[in-house]
């Protein structure tokens, strides 16, 4: 336990992991602006359901998200494409997973569907930088 806590104090005083942190967050900014663009335009413009429309606005945002992290924020990290795709796949469905269950709460609380959207890609932002530092982009 005492080496979990002295790592994790390592990683937050390495200056490398917060530059990381603010490119996968100006990446995730532009995947965020995509995702509601995508999602309202799915929303509004092809009448989906929402819980198809955000997945479909996810799917975009995804991809694009994958490739920026791999080109810019993770590059020194980059490993075989195929191989960290895999493993990219599985954490972008469990934040899809989270993100869908918490714009289901927010909708069925009486919020509007692109304000939810936008709450719930920001809640789950966290788990996604984790998921993909930790093992989808890890050597």
């Amino acid at each position: 336990m005492d080496r979990a806590f002295a790592a994790a104090g390592l990683a937050l005083r390495a200056r490398r992991n917060w530059i990381q942190l603010a490119k996968f967050c100006a990446v995730g900014f532009v995947g965020y602006a995509v995702n509601l663009g995508v999602y309202a335009l799915l929303l509004n413009w092809a009448n989906l359901h929402y819980r198809l429309a955000a997945t479909g606005s996810f799917l975009v945002a995804v991809t694009n998200n994958y490739t920026w992290n791999r080109v810019w924020t993770f590059r020194h990290q980059r490993g075989h494409v195929g191989y960290q795709g895999l493993r990219f796949v599985p954490v972008s469905l469990v934040s899809l997973g989270a993100n869908l269950l918490i714009l289901h709460l927010l909708i069925s609380a009486g919020m509007g569907k692109i304000v939810a959207q936008g709450i719930a890609i920001v809640l789950v932002t966290p788990l996604n930088f984790v998921g993909n530092k930790l093992w989808s982009f890890r050597r």
